[in-house]
């Protein structure tokens, strides 16, 4: 005799069978079958109870991102279902596998203007890459399986709508789902008459750079190699942090609004780049237009998107740059390389002249020298949006095993608390940080409620300067506006976080800090540390002028002021001091911006909306 099943309990055996052990949600009367389910099945499948449910996609999507597996998260009929939006278009534009289960009334209460009934599958049209609603009980086992397949395939979000009633139903349980099949895509091989192309260019190149994406992270040791040989700087997306250790020589960081200082001037003096698996929308504004370039990626809609190409390589990153490593012949030296590293020292210099500043309220070299130095090797950091991204790219040095995650090209703030309870399941014995501005904080703080309830040692760290800086630095050196609406109420977050549950320290000093973070590695409570942070925006890379050959003397006098900038050199120097072409030193001062150009300004502008992240 067939065993039944409810529809719900057929759910989660399928999603279980897929290899994910929990699943973030909130309750709701719609979803009550399913929470059932999850009663039923408490032993295979942890129902982790977010206080919000856009916190719940949220930690499901920054779960994929670090663990690679699809996330998965539920919201009832209704209100629940409008609330997942937000985490389900940050997987979508970071390009994640996400399931998002979402509750609909009793079917025979569809579309007669029921309580909480609406029409919920239009709203997902968008940001699903699979989106359907179930027609009977029976047929949700197959949905859920082919959900998740579509997800994986497409790096997406798919979205199963449940009638509450279909959950309760007894359907056979005689269905077996495709996860045994599941397996790694085989990419294209590299053509070797591409390669050779790529190779010809690179030896006629004079300034060559190498630009990487997420799309190389598996290829470390060949992005390394390509370098060393053919002596080509690297710099990579903003996502891209931490597939090479921060201290390697030639990785001059990221490009964009949040980089460090060589990562953003480098692009405007190549005459050639090898573009390797990313997908940047703002690369358009980084990099010399009139550069040669080779482009490396497994997917052809993303060849020539954002920059024209000469050679196109369809293949997998890690193979096609072995392949042209073995290609040429060794460059035994390259002014422009050269030059790139003398820059890069220079600017570490810099910044590592502040790290023992005990200025008040704190700047943050010092304090990131205290993570940095604090932090394991296999450390998991989740960072919010704002300043903080910037901070973060700058001054946070990953290495060894750590991990992090942000949100990327969707730049939602709030993100940090809810990425940091999913790294803390996904990694429960790996020391936990989330990285805040008090405006990203303050949208989803209740999230403090979560960690306290799973007892998830988190130290949740609070930039609190008052102000949404990100925003304000637009205004002021993008727009030229009036400052308006980016202020912030002083708060106790201390306090307020003792009241949630959590252990909690108000810091001012550097000292305050040192202690702080000794206090949070002897508890396993939850903790929050709000540092009253400076209010002086970080040291911004798309408006400097530091060169006399672009600026005049009396912005130089006044940016150098500013950001205590004496001892920083113009990469247009370090060009010229290593014999590089006039071509070169003067692209090298295209972030030097003075324009009265209303078409340049407006596309200066474009170019630094949101948080540059991808």
């Amino acid at each position: 005799m067939t065993e039944m099943i409810s529809g719900s309990d057929a759910v989660l055996k399928v999603i279980e069978e897929w290899g994910v052990d929990h699943i973030y949600g909130y309750p709701g009367g719609s979803f009550d079958s399913t929470m059932n389910a999850l009663y039923n099945q408490s032993n295979k499948m942890k129902f982790i109870q977010v206080r919000h449910e856009e916190a719940g996609s949220l930690a499901a999507a920054a779960d994929s991102k670090l663990t690679g597996k699809i996330g998965v998260c539920f919201g009832s009929a209704g209100p629940g279902a409008v609330h997942l939006m937000n985490g389900l278009y940050d997987a979508k534009h970071d390009h994640t596998p996400l399931l998002a289960i979402v509750a609909q009334v009793p079917s025979k209460k569809m579309n007669i203007d029921f309580f909480q009934a609406m029409n919920e599958e239009p709203m997902f049209d968008d940001v699903a890459v699979w989106n359907k609603t179930a027609m009977s009980a029976e047929s949700l086992p197959g949905m859920i399986d082919e959900a998740i397949r579509q997800a994986y395939k497409h790096s997406g979000v798919s979205v199963v709508t449940i009638p509450k009633d279909f959950g309760w139903a007894s359907i056979p349980d005689t269905f077996v789902s495709n996860a045994k099949n599941h397996v790694a895509p085989l990419y294209p091989e590299p053509q070797a008459d591409k390669i050779k192309e790529a190779a010809e260019l690179i030896k006629n190149a004079e300034n060559p750079i190498i630009y990487f994406g997420i799309g190389a992270k598996d290829a470390a040791e060949e992005l390394k190699a390509l370098s060393k040989k053919y002596k080509m700087p690297l710099v990579s997306s903003v996502l891209a942090k931490g597939i090479l250790d921060e201290n390697y020589p030639a990785y001059v960081g990221s490009s964009g609004r949040v980089a460090p200082k060589p990562g953003a001037e480098i692009g405007f003096s190549t005459d050639l780049i090898v573009w390797v698996g990313t997908d940047s929308p703002f690369s358009l504004y980084l990099f010399n237009k009139s550069a040669k370039m080779i482009q490396i990626d497994v997917d052809n809609e993303k060849i020539g998107k954002r920059h024209s190409v000469d050679v196109p390589v369809l293949a997998d990153a890690k193979k096609a740059l072995a392949a042209l490593v073995e290609a040429g012949d060794e460059v035994e030296d390259r002014p422009f390389y050269n030059a790139t590293l003398a820059n890069k020292q220079n600017w570490t210099d810099w910044q590592d002249s502040f790290k023992d500043s005990e200025e008040v309220p704190l700047r943050p070299e010092p304090v990131f020298d205290v993570i940095n130095k604090t932090a394991s090797d296999k450390a998991v950091f989740a960072v919010d949006v704002g300043n903080v991204n910037i901070n973060f790219e700058r001054l946070v040095d990953i290495h060894g095993d750590q991990k992090w995650t942000t949100s990327g090209q969707y730049a939602t703030m709030g993100y940090g608390l809810p990425a940091a309870i999913a790294a803390k399941i996904a990694f429960p014995h790996r020391d936990v940080y989330s990285l805040s501005g008090d405006g990203g904080f303050a949208m989803l703080m209740e999230e403090l409620l979560t960690q306290v309830k799973y007892n998830l040692h988190i130290v949740n760290i609070v930039f609190s300067n008052e102000t949404l800086g990100f925003i304000e630095a637009e205004q002021r050196d993008d727009s030229e506006q009036p400052l308006s609406g980016v202020d912030i109420p002083a708060t106790d977050w201390a306090t307020s976080a003792k009241g949630l549950g959590c252990e909690a320290y108000t810091v001012k000093t550097l000292d305050d800090f040192k202690q702080a973070m000794k206090s949070a590695a002897k508890t396993e409570a939850p903790v929050l540390i709000d540092i009253k942070f400076t209010h002086e925006m970080p040291f911004t890379t798309q408006h400097m002028f530091l060169d006399p050959a672009t600026s005049s003397q009396e912005d130089i006098d006044t940016f150098v002021e500013k950001y205590q900038a004496q001892d920083l050199k113009p990469f247009s120097y370090f060009l010229e001091q290593a014999g590089v072409g006039s071509d070169a030193v003067s692209g090298a001062s295209a972030t030097d911006d003075k324009t009265t150009d209303p078409a340049i300004k407006q596309a200066n502008i474009d170019a630094t909306s949101g948080a540059s992240l991808a």
